[in-house]
């Protein structure tokens, strides 16, 4: 077959459509075919980057005249254009390379197009078109732009190919210049390690190796004892809270950080860090749910948190996939990641979280172009991702009993049918505004049949990234951390807002027990007066939730938001019993006192964080303690 280059109408970087895509591979792809998967999952990845990348081609802007627009990919649900579209070049790649498609080469070339209006002449990206925005995104852009002419670069122009390759060179020399360990949070210092790495070996540049190698040395450091959780998610990224716990955010260590130092070490053979890291794997494993939700409500950002990870971060797959020969649970987290991936994927792009759709929100395009550069690693590592299957139970699906992270003040639980989360955890984020899980708050509690029961959200919805971060539909903020919380004056108290909170926990052969000792503040620490106890109680039968007041206390309220989605049936039997109709599970909810439900604008209140719909059942303090008993039975329709 005759090999012909593209040829090129005009400047916009619109791609002549008389030649099909097939015919203009060059030598060094002499025998191209369509690659076809070897295994069930490496075809569910690739059905899944091919519904992503046809959904993102759907939103590409296609103005020639507009240059300031053009190639770019549009977010309906935010009503702006994201400047980090342009990493989405990797995964159009991939699909151009893999199935002949021209629709995919164009988008690729486009996007790249685009990028121009976010480059600056020190040769980094911005995060919006301004050069004052920030640029430690240039590290992301780099390594997408690198990977995609690493791996499918022979599917260009020698022309096009030539002005990518040196545009990267010139954001490699960004990085080198620029990056060092206190250059922000950790993830951009240690996803540049690999950056680093990686772009020395692609233009031979030793200097770029051995700046990776000095940063990499920094990276037992950054390693909490004894589960090796990875530290550094603030400014500082090194400051202690008043309990001597440092910053730490699930989310971006396992769908950023982590693949950056892994993926490093696989390239050194560095076999003692290798080591290093994974043990660190494993103690973050730990805090993955059954169904592959990772728990993040405790997070230092947890304001980006999704079920399934961090809002603009890019998928947990890499470093459990280069280390699934390590432990085999790694594999299993890999698929069960994908796996609910694809469970949130509405209309074509990957919403954050599971309940977009059934409250009519729309997924902003950033999870989307994100994630997608990690269905493209999957696919570029087959000899890996062959070999992945859910065979190995990760922890939490075995798990009995309760694990205390001294170095969160959390605490995982599990008992028969029953996961929980409590936490403690006092490091607040961006110094004092946003709240994650703390307090001795029931973080998170998930049940076998019907999965999240609860589910923390920040304590006030706020948006500390504003380009990075969705608005909460409907007008409306109402948390989903289960809660005691009381007004006074105008003000909001609770014990989401106790950074003091004493948790015992306590486990017995039958049940494991949770006692708290809280006090209701507001954002500013201020008190409300007196001390709360909260305790949770968990058997192989049901969660049981208590709550007392201090003597002479006059008003307050349990809060219980239970995870349910629209549609689901809601059974309000008698003044205190709630039954929520599941598909696999009926949740029934008892008290010794009534049970009352918020009026809100809709019959369901819906939370960014971590994306779930939520009926808001309340519990007034018309005795001195309220006892909720939570039980979940099979549904039998």
């Amino acid at each position: 077959m005759k090999r012909n280059h593209f040829i090129y109408l005009s400047a916009s970087g619109t791609l002549s459509l008389f030649l099909p895509f097939y015919a203009c591979k060059n030598n060094q792809n002499k025998d191209f075919k369509p690659v076809l998967s070897q295994s069930d999952f490496e075809q569910k990845v690739l059905n899944l980057l091919t519904v992503w990348c046809d959904a993102m081609i759907r939103d590409q802007i296609v103005a020639p005249e507009e240059i300031e627009t053009h190639g770019a990919l549009y977010c309906h649900a935010c009503e702006k254009i994201h400047g980090r579209c342009m990493d989405a070049v990797y995964p159009f790649m991939y699909m151009a390379d893999q199935t002949g498609e021209q629709k995919y080469l164009d988008a690729a070339i486009n996007v790249m197009k685009w990028s121009e209006n976010v480059s600056m002449p020190d040769g980094s990206w911005t995060v919006i078109p301004d050069q004052n925005s920030w640029k430690g995104i240039t590290v992301f852009g780099a390594i997408a732009l690198g990977e995609a002419l690493y791996h499918h670069g022979h599917v260009l122009t020698p022309d096009i190919k030539e002005s990518w390759t040196l545009r990267l060179e010139k954001s490699a020399d960004f990085i080198f210049k620029n990056f060092t360990i206190e250059y922000s949070h950790i993830n951009y210092a240690f996803t540049a390690i690999y950056a680093l790495n990686f772009l020395g070996r692609f233009f031979e540049n030793q200097e770029y190796i051995d700046r990776s190698k000095v940063l990499a040395n920094e990276i037992p450091k950054w390693l909490t004892e004894p589960n090796k959780l990875l530290f550094g998610e603030d400014k500082p990224a090194n400051e202690p809270s008043a309990k001597g716990l440092m910053p730490i955010d699930l989310g971006y260590n396992v769908e950023e950080t982590l693949n950056g130092v892994v993926q490093y070490a696989v390239l050194e053979k560095d076999e003692e860090l290798l080591q290093i890291l994974t043990n660190s794997l494993k103690g973050h494993l730990e805090f993955m749910l059954p169904d592959g939700g990772w728990d993040n409500s405790w997070g230092t950002r947890q304001n980006k948190w999704t079920y399934w990870g961090s809002r603009t971060c890019d998928g947990s797959q890499p470093a459990f996939t280069l280390l699934a020969d390590r432990n085999p649970a790694f594999a299993t987290s890999v698929v069960l990641h994908t796996e609910l991936l694809e469970k949130c994927t509405v209309n074509g792009l990957l919403a954050g979280g599971l309940h977009y759709k059934t409250h009519g929100v729309k997924p902003c395009i950033h999870h989307t172009f994100a994630h997608a550069k990690n269905l493209a690693f999957l696919l570029n590592h087959p000899e890996k991702t062959r070999k992945l299957t859910k065979n190995s139970p990760i922890p939490r699906a075995i798990s009995n009993g309760v694990k205390h992270f001294p170095e969160l003040d959390v605490w995982l639980a599990a008992k028969g049918p029953w996961r929980a989360t409590v936490s403690s955890y006092d490091q607040v984020y961006k110094i004092k505004y946003s709240y994650a899980a703390t307090g001795g708050a029931l973080a998170v509690l998930w049940h076998e049949l019907v999965g999240p029961v609860f589910t923390a959200s920040m304590a006030e919805f706020i948006l500390v990234e504003v380009n990075n971060q969705q608005e909460q539909p409907d007008g409306e903020d109402i948390p989903l951390t289960p809660r005691i919380e009381c007004r006074k004056n105008g003000k909001l108290f609770s014990n989401i807002f106790d950074l003091e909170a004493e948790v015992k926990a306590i486990t017995k052969k039958n049940e494991l027990r949770f006692e708290i000792n809280t006090q209701l503040t507001n954002r500013d620490h201020e008190k409300s007066g007196g001390m709360y106890q909260l305790n949770y109680l968990l058997n192989k039968d049901a969660a049981i939730i208590k709550a007392k007041k201090p003597f002479g206390q006059e008003d307050g309220r349990l809060v219980l938001p239970i995870i349910s989605a629209t549609g689901e049936k809601v059974l309000h039997i008698k003044p205190n019993r709630i039954e929520i109709v599941k598909e696999k599970g009926i949740i029934t909810l008892e008290t010794n006192v009534p049970i009352a439900i918020m009026n809100t604008k809709k019959d369901r209140v819906f939370n960014m964080v971590p994306g779930f719909e939520a009926i808001p059942i309340y519990v007034e303090f018309s005795s001195e303690e309220i006892i909720c008993k939570i039980t979940v039975d099979k549904n039998p329709s």
